[in-house]
């Protein structure tokens, strides 16, 4: 379930940083989403990755692996980072993306501590 999360967070991760590095992409030649699909799918595809990374970062409560504590914290989180890839998709801006990808690191660090947490 650990490797879950991580993979589906790295989608709306890389794809707000892959929104700030456009150019840089472009220019190398390396095939990011904004480049290959343009920037509004991306947005969009963050949007939608974000929510089912919701629905699998439950998944610990659901299977008994993880409590209150966890859960509480991660719908916390979650709500938060729905907000900015909702935001991020339907008002578009280069601060945008950049607030939801630095915020997709903490999300991912507090989300492990939660659990941390949680367990002990």
């Amino acid at each position: 379930l650990l490797f879950a999360v991580v993979f589906y967070w790295t989608p709306p991760h890389f794809w707000a940083l892959a929104l700030l590095l456009q150019n840089d992409y472009a220019n190398a030649g390396v095939p990011m989403l904004p480049v290959v699909h343009g920037e509004d799918a991306t947005r969009r595809q963050i949007f939608l990755w974000t929510l089912v990374m919701v629905g699998v970062t439950v998944l610990p409560c659901a299977a008994g692996l993880a409590g209150w504590t966890y859960f509480v914290g991660a719908l916390i989180l979650n709500g938060v980072f729905v907000v900015l890839a909702f935001r991020l998709w339907r008002q578009p801006s280069r601060s945008r993306a950049k607030v939801t990808f630095h915020y997709s690191l903490l999300y991912l660090a507090l989300l492990f501590v939660l659990m941390a947490i949680d367990a002990a």
